[in-house]
């Protein structure tokens, strides 16, 4: 049992709850926070699920299970996470609830908690003024990748007023539980969304162009350049409506290279967002 950390996790949606199950599997204590204790109780339900598929596939036993789960609390309450050591918030895009959030930690979190957010687009210096100056050293990115229980990856992004001990702290404990942190700096999209972006527009225009079908192009891209999953598959898992927005943000930053294409607006108008309606670019109703 990991007991040197204390996790706080403000987002118990899919994100948040993956996150969460990071910490817990080594061992750490995390605290789901959500608007209401209901929602926060979801985000363990998705834990729950998650670990029953590991259980099928014989990675972990139900001992494991239960170990995982008992490290693991929802809440409502911000004073449940007034001991944490760090706190990551992993709520939907938009800055001022983020900066809400974080105003709110502010004044019951202790003196010497670290701060993440899991921006994927926001600037982070821009969201660590909704702190007082004298926490602004220890706020920074924290940028997972979807399923963040599987994807090794996460971005480290230091703000303008980020020390480098904070970094350093931030860097171990993720090594800690076995993910490869790399160090951003904090533009726009940060380093691996303006690749991957870049990517899904090119294939969009490729399904306008009927170059090739949205399965052959998925196909081409996990047996030409072995990426585990095809772009629309991965478009359809992330959500639509999420890929719409981080191009548009990623478009009034750098221009019309990340501009969106007309076919992912259409399907995000026709609620084809992917498998959370089981329409997006493919159908999963069947």
């Amino acid at each position: 049992m990991n007991a040197r950390k204390k996790i706080g996790i403000v987002g118990a949606g899919m994100m948040g709850s993956e996150i969460a199950l990071c910490f817990a599997r080594v061992g750490y204590l995390v605290s789901i926070k959500d608007a209401t204790l209901e929602l926060a109780e979801k985000g363990l339900a998705n834990v729950s699920r998650v670990l029953d598929k590991s259980l099928k596939k014989g990675k972990i036993t139900e001992d494991e299970k239960v170990e995982i789960i008992s490290c693991l609390m929802p809440t409502d309450n911000y004073g449940d996470l007034s001991d944490a050591d760090l706190v990551i918030e992993a709520v939907f895009e938009d800055e001022t609830l983020k900066k809400q959030i974080f105003s709110d930690l502010d004044t019951v979190c202790k003196a010497d908690c670290i701060f993440a957010t899991n921006t994927s687009s926001i600037s982070v210096t821009i969201l660590s003024t909704a702190v007082r100056k004298e926490r602004i050293g220890q706020f920074l990115g924290m940028h997972f990748f979807s399923p963040a229980s599987v994807m090794k990856l996460v971005e480290v992004i230091p703000g303008i007023d980020t020390q480098n001990e904070t970094v350093d702290i931030v860097m171990n404990i993720l090594r800690s539980i076995g993910k490869e942190p790399i160090r951003v700096k904090d533009v726009t999209g940060f380093a691996v969304n303006r690749i991957f972006h870049a990517m899904l527009i090119e294939t969009c225009r490729l399904l306008e162009e009927e170059v090739a079908s949205a399965e052959d192009i998925d196909k081409a891209c996990k047996l030409g350049l072995g990426h585990p999953m095809g772009p629309f598959e991965l478009m359809d898992i992330l959500n639509n409506a999420l890929n719409l927005e981080v191009e548009e943000i990623l478009c009034n930053t750098y221009g019309e290279r990340f501009r969106p294409r007309p076919n992912l607006k259409q399907r995000v108008a026709a609620k084809h967002l992917g498998r959370v309606t089981q329409r997006g670019w493919f159908d999963y109703s069947k």
